[in-house]
């Protein structure tokens, strides 16, 4: 894969996490979400999960594995989420490195095209998933009550630069 094709999330969202069509992810089918935490579960420097986002990773156990997996070194932080929702978990994950990736997929046993990486930053979480073959998924950053960050700068620049090198970004 080049670098355009790398950072090209096989679903960019329109909307949060919780705003994702569960329904549309089970058609592709897939058997287990890897989930990036913070200002993909949690608001920037915030503790608790939006309502909207805990309904929503509530439904999706219904159906999915899930694993939270974060470049955040906080053990304690991600391990508080990881419990509030009752998942195994992974700080200091290293992404786009893969090795912690590839720790994850082989205890979840299920081949790359059965998992998606869902995340809000394409240079780490788009792209360790694309390295691996995961499917994967671009949302909007998080705030305080569920709702797309309104004026996220750091995606805004990803999305950027990645139409720059040749991603084909709608």
């Amino acid at each position: 894969m080049n670098l355009p094709q790398l950072l090209q999330p096989d679903w960019l969202a329109s909307g949060t996490l919780a705003e994702l069509s569960l329904e549309r992810l089970l058609a592709v089918p897939l058997r287990a979400l890897v989930l990036d935490v913070d200002r993909t579960l949690l608001p920037a420097r915030r503790t608790e999960l939006p309502a909207p986002i805990e309904a929503w990773l509530q439904r999706a156990q219904e159906h999915l594995e899930l694993r939270l997996f974060s470049n955040n070194p906080s053990k304690a932080r991600i391990g508080a989420v990881a419990e509030r929702i009752g998942v195994p978990f992974t700080a200091s994950a290293g992404k786009p490195r893969r090795s912690a990736l590839r720790r994850v997929l082989a205890e979840l046993n299920l081949p790359p095209q059965q998992v998606a990486l869902v995340g809000d930053r394409l240079f780490t979480d788009v792209l360790a998933g694309n390295r691996l073959g995961l499917y994967t998924v671009l949302v909007k950053p998080v705030n305080a009550v569920g709702q797309p960050c309104e004026h996220d700068r750091l995606q805004n620049f990803e999305l950027r630069l990645a139409r720059w090198v040749g991603s084909e970004l709608g």
